[in-house]
């Protein structure tokens, strides 16, 4: 058995951070991203976190025949953690046909060459935005799934419901959902994070853009929500607690300690965050008193969610280590850095 692993979207946010992970606990990887929503200095950050330099094939994914030559490249290919997709909901609800188009046809695609070339193991990167707006908390992996609250959301229930009938099919392969929660935060060295293109779309790097004096104001989309608050509120999760979660996910499928073909599992911290309780963590982690505005609710979004962790703890042996004070403080870290008040080294 080989453990050389395709990581689809290797130079975005989750995936390299969960490259590193891989590479500290063993793997080899190869890494396909066509930089969409990404950048070729996250193979610089990688090896300087790892020692490590990665490929990383510019291919786009929605090509089925590009997708072919580079699977025919790695025939001791083990494994795939497929991350590849574009994750705005807002965007989505603007633009609904490119979400269902990149989306879909890049899991098609990828699915169809595992077949084709052999390889038996397959984690998906899903998202608790699969729940939608749920009357019980904490969610779990039986939690049903409602309409979804957007394009984006609905693009990763219908890319789990591609899954459940693949395996169905391939007996043979095993399969892995990871739905997990805000993910948030940097690598603890500091030397790699989130590099949003354009206005960021999530929550922690408005913050501490918000904080470097990068943009000129941070709105909280609604404060008259059912919450102890009025903002809503959000299980945030740690990049790099996240990031091993797909590692102890692919060494369960190696052992072969799955009990069915496709398994779901909640990567969160257990715990709800509010908005407003986000940012006066950061005021703590950056020792800033932050001037917010608040603005109408947003399109897309859920009032509160928070995820029932037990199964990811019980069978992957998964444990979140990092609380929202951690994930803020190398956040910061991550964001001076950026702006250049950091050394590189």
């Amino acid at each position: 058995m080989t453990n050389t692993v395709l990581v689809t979207g290797g130079t975005g946010y989750i995936g390299s951070h969960t490259v590193i992970d891989l590479l500290q606990h063993g793997f080899s990887v190869i890494s396909v991203d066509n930089y969409a929503r990404s950048s070729a200095e996250t193979l610089d950050r990688i090896e300087a976190v790892t020692g490590q330099r990665i490929v990383n094939h510019v291919v786009d994914l929605t090509d089925l025949e590009a997708t072919r030559q580079l699977f025919r490249q790695y025939p001791e290919l083990s494994g795939v953690i497929h991350f590849a997709a574009f994750k705005s909901v807002p965007e989505s609800v603007a633009d609904p046909l490119l979400y269902y188009r990149n989306n879909l046809n890049s899991l098609n695609n990828v699915l169809q060459c595992c077949a084709d070339f052999g390889v038996r193991d397959f984690v998906f990167s899903s998202s608790c935005s699969v729940y939608g707006n749920v009357a019980i908390m904490p969610v779990t992996e039986d939690t049903p799934l409602p309409q979804a609250e957007s394009p984006y959301a609905h693009t990763k229930q219908l890319g789990e419901e591609i899954i459940r009938a693949v395996a169905t099919a391939r007996l043979q392969d095993r399969f892995i959902l990871l739905r997990y929660f805000n993910p948030g935060g940097a690598h603890e060295s500091g030397l790699n994070g989130e590099v949003p293109l354009g206005q960021p779309q999530n929550l922690i790097p408005n913050i501490t853009r918000f904080g470097a004096g990068l943009q000129e104001s941070l709105t909280v989309f609604g404060n008259d929500y059912s919450t102890r608050d009025g903002s809503c509120v959000r299980d945030y999760i740690h990049v790099m607690d996240i990031a091993h979660g797909h590692t102890l996910a692919l060494r369960y499928l190696a052992e072969s300690r799955n009990t069915e073909n496709c398994e779901v599992f909640n990567l969160g911290s257990g715990s709800g965050v509010t908005v407003i309780e986000a940012i006066q963590a950061f005021e703590r982690a950056s020792g800033l008193k932050l001037n917010v505005t608040y603005g109408p609710r947003r399109a897309g979004d859920v009032v509160a969610i928070y995820a029932d962790n037990s199964k990811a703890r019980n069978l992957l042996g998964w444990q979140p280590t990092r609380d929202i004070n951690t994930m803020m403080q190398s956040a910061w870290q991550w964001e001076q850095r950026l702006a250049g008040s950091l050394p590189n080294g």
